[in-house]
């Protein structure tokens, strides 16, 4: 890896940063925005999918156009308007007006994830592709080591406000840095100049059955993870009685064990294969979620320690997962298609978080109920996933699958 592409990555690693951390810290604000607003639980998950619903209907329609032009175009309009997007829920003095602000910072975050993802396929051949995702991904990990439990002390100290602000302001930090580090990605551009129409590219999707079912793998995987998310805090503290200040220990922990679990676990499927390391990390997590959403009177020491082998687990499947489905098409087709992608994720989040939102209720005690069967769907959702994993992948890894020397 030339210093070049160092720098591309880190960069990449900023935008994610900053992208995830904004999606993030909202989840954990329950606790703060449910009495704040008056809100009931179900209004809450509104919040949290509002970004993710239309992020979802963004990316969709980005499809049709995205592989037309210069990644870096797209990725710096998608960032500039999600920046705006999450400066405006930061100053959003009520309910409906931090809605219409998360709905377009999602408008503008749908493009972000597919361009980042398309970028790093195009750098690097799939036989490296683990180490890149890892090294990006490792984003996900400071942003829950740092970024969200900071977010949350700002919380407690001035407002649920400041946590957008800080994001928003570090957002226009890297807008530069994109504009001046990040060379022009138009290679997967035809040479001749000849654009495909926009239905093409949803045409190449939909003619092709392999395709569908790796959408659909996709969707299955951020629906299994975020049916337990939104209400991981307010269930710490209102069931099991831990405070505001131990809760954000949680992203502190997880984030430190995500951080080493994207490197370790990127390289190790680089030389072992992904769909191995995936199945495992898959497979480790059934156990985890059903004692993270069934917990006992334990002490706090042993949540983290379950925690934080949840974040390692989900951030192996997570960057193995996109790994695999990046080398389900050439270049020409990979932007429209991550996009499909992207928007396929946010409208399993958004499921998820409304889902969670209509099973899970507070009752007189103010105590979350029925958090248990979000853990039984989460488990069943993701062994789906897992199986079409081996159906979809396990013959692409044979054939394209080349171990790295360590």
């Amino acid at each position: 890896m030339d210093r070049k592409q160092r720098m591309i990555l880190l960069v990449l690693a900023l935008i994610n940063f900053t992208h995830i951390l904004d999606f993030m810290i909202m989840m954990p604000l329950g606790n703060y925005l449910m009495p704040f607003f008056k809100i009931s639980a179900k209004q809450f998950t509104f919040l949290v999918s509002a970004y993710t619903i239309s992020a979802a209907a963004s990316g969709f329609g980005a499809a049709f156009f995205v592989d037309r032009f210069d990644r870096k175009k797209v990725l710096l309009l998608g960032y500039v308007g999600f920046v705006i997007g999450t400066i405006a829920c930061g100053i959003s003095p009520n309910f409906w007006l931090l809605l219409a602000s998360r709905t377009l910072a999602g408008l503008f975050g749908g493009l972000i994830g597919a361009q980042v993802l398309s970028i790093i396929s195009d750098i690097y051949p799939y036989e490296q592709r683990g180490k890149a995702m890892g090294a990006v991904m490792s984003s996900f990990a400071v942003a829950s080591t740092l970024g969200v439990p900071f977010a949350l002390y700002l919380s407690n100290l001035i407002s649920w406000h400041a946590p957008f602000l800080l994001v928003g302001f570090l957002g226009v930090l890297v807008i530069p840095m994109i504009i001046y580090l990040i060379p022009p990605m138009s290679q997967h551009l035809s040479p001749d100049g000849v654009k495909s129409r926009p239905i093409d590219a949803l045409r190449q999707v939909t003619t092709n059955n392999h395709l569908m079912l790796a959408l659909l793998f996709s969707m299955l995987i951020m629906m299994g993870h975020f049916l337990i998310i939104p209400f991981v805090n307010p269930y710490l503290e209102f069931n099991m009685g831990f405070s505001k200040f131990q809760t954000p220990m949680i992203y502190l922990v997880g984030g430190a064990a995500s951080f080493v679990a994207a490197n370790v676990l990127g390289r190790l499927a680089d030389r072992y294969g992904k769909l191995l390391v995936f199945t495992i990390c898959l497979a480790f997590s059934f156990a985890i979620v059903f004692i993270i959403t069934h917990l006992p009177v334990i002490p706090f020491a042993v949540v983290l320690t379950l925690f934080g082998i949840w974040f390692a687990l989900s951030t192996g499947r997570g960057l193995t997962a996109q790994a695999m489905i990046s080398n389900t098409v050439p270049p020409a087709q990979r932007g429209s298609f991550m996009s499909f992608n992207s928007s396929v994720q946010q409208l399993g989040t958004g499921i998820a978080s409304m889902l969670a939102g209509f099973i899970v209720v507070k009752d007189d005690a103010g105590k979350i109920s029925h958090y248990g069967w979000l853990g039984f769907m989460s488990i069943g959702i993701l062994f789906v996933a897992l199986m079409l994993a081996r159906y979809l992948f396990a013959a692409m890894e044979k054939k394209v699958y080349l171990p790295v020397e360590p």
